[in-house]
């Protein structure tokens, strides 16, 4: 079976066709051209902002133009995550899917499906001649999954309407009524380059087998860290004299990184002393994560020499300061079970010229907790001696039991599958809280079908969930005169 055989049909070839879009974070070019086809081949009024933010507009189904203009929006962009050995050019290529029993993933790749599924279903809204629904504004933003720029750059007066649904959830069943704000903090810590001594063996220091996943949604299940494993085992290497010439691991600021490398130095008569304490080490982490992340692996296999090294007392510090960085879960909701209310990322390191950066994200949906999480992280680095910056950061949503749409939504639910929805908060982020900046009289939900592992290569939806959320989406658009 092929993606485009799937039901509902209308969505699925939508989806289909985002699939061969490409649309990576920052570079959305592409895809922004697409939907003004789109637009302009279905006869609908589109524009688009100084960020590339699109607005497509519908008009209300004969009987329903005395219903309030609801606002549908997902965002276009996606994180680009490809297998070791996939080949693969994100900026060119489309993306492959393959149908796993119930599941839809991709080869080699991750899907898309955040938040792709989201406009395919809002293409589907605006295609359909035959629904029941008021005037609608699709909005489609940019660059979601590298710092929401697209959202915050939104204008008051860009749109119309007064209620929103958010598609960017991902689990059928659940209306989300609020989430986490968050911000970025980086670490530049500077260092010597030294010729690479000639005497040494090198090797390349390889974390690997980890599931990685989002740093919102799946942050509360212990999985691996690669960058902190890795530092874990160079903190233990201190005192052999090990030389570092580079080091680098994880992709995107909001993905829990599942792999990471290094390049090192040792006297030759070190080797089998350090492959030792490696299968140790390589035993206790299993041990660890038999149950979260239970292929972790740590390889070291010969490397050629490198050109340079990180100076000695530099990477010190830089051990020093990666062991200390905190990461995972930092707090629990008091107010909603079950719910992480803060937590921090130690997303991304990578080896320039003559610095190591490092780039952390802070959630929390408390902002003060927020910015207590990210003042531990700034103080770690800066008693590194490391130089710091910070993202602005987007504001959480508070929760409102009390919105009418919420209301409505449910009894939407409820008359569709006889049971009630669950009402959530979720510890990712989500867009709203910034259009909420802008649109203070907003009422908005956020709900979606059942995805897995997002922002990794073993991202999958639920093809089920698909026809459950369709038949949602369009019976509450049907229902909304709030």
């Amino acid at each position: 079976m092929n993606i485009t055989d799937l039901k509902p049909s209308i969505v699925w070839n939508y989806f289909h066709e985002i699939t061969q879009v490409p649309r990576p974070s920052k570079k959305e070019g592409r895809i922004i051209a697409y939907l003004e086809s789109f637009a302009a081949k279905h006869s609908l009024p589109c524009k688009k902002d100084a960020v590339g933010n699109i607005l497509i507009s519908k008009p209300a189904a004969a009987g329903y133009e005395d219903y309030p203009v609801v606002i549908l929006q997902s965002h276009i962009d996606m994180v680009c995550v490809a297998a070791p050995g996939k080949v693969i050019d994100f900026e060119r290529d489309p993306i492959e899917t393959l149908v796993d029993g119930e599941w839809l993933c991709a080869n080699g790749t991750s899907l898309g499906a955040d938040n792709g599924i989201g406009t395919a279903a809002q293409l589907a809204i605006l295609a359909s001649a035959d629904l029941e629904h008021g005037p609608i504004e699709c909005l489609f933003t940019v660059d979601e999954e590298a710092g929401m720029t697209g959202a915050n750059a939104i204008e008051a007066g860009f749109m119309q309407g007064k209620i929103l649904l958010n598609l960017d959830s991902e689990d059928e069943g659940e209306i989300f009524i609020g989430c986490a704000g968050g911000k970025s903090t980086e670490a530049r810590l500077s260092f010597s380059p030294q010729p690479a001594p000639a005497d040494l063996d090198y090797f390349a220091l390889r974390v690997s087998g980890l599931q990685g996943g989002h740093s919102g949604g799946e942050i509360h299940l212990g999985l691996g860290n690669a960058n902190k494993i890795l530092a874990r085992f160079l903190y233990l290497l201190k005192g052999k004299g090990v030389r570092i010439a580079d080091i680098g691991g994880g992709t995107y600021h909001n993905v829990i990184p599942s792999e990471a490398t290094a390049t090192i130095g040792l006297e030759p008569g070190l080797k089998e002393e350090v492959r030792a304490l490696l299968n140790i080490f390589i035993a206790d982490l299993k041990a660890e994560l038999k149950a979260a992340d239970p292929a972790v692996t740590v390889s070291m296999d010969t490397a050629e020499p490198p050109a340079t090294c990180i100076d000695p007392a530099s990477a010190d510090t830089l051990i020093y300061m990666l062991n200390a960085c905190p990461h995972g879960v930092f707090a629990m909701s008091h107010d909603m079970e079950g719910l992480v209310e803060t937590s921090t990322n130690l997303a991304i390191i990578r080896t320039e010229a003559s610095q190591v950066v490092v780039i952390t994200s802070q959630r929390s949906s408390i902002e003060s907790g927020k910015e207590a999480m990210a003042a531990q992280v700034v103080s770690v680095f800066k008693l590194a001696g490391a130089a710091v910056t910070q993202s602005d950061g987007y504001p959480g949503w508070a929760p409102n039991p009390a919105s009418p749409l919420l209301k409505v939504a449910a009894e939407t639910y409820r008359k569709l599958y006889g049971k009630e929805p669950l009402v959530k908060a979720i510890h990712a982020g989500l867009e709203c809280g910034l259009f909420l900046s802008k649109y203070p009289w907003m009422d908005m939900i956020s709900f979606g079908p059942t995805l897995k592992k997002v922002h990794s290569v073993d991202e999958r939806i639920n093809i089920p969930t698909v026809d459950l959320w369709w038949r949602f989406l369009v019976e509450l658009l049907k229902d909304c005169k709030i």
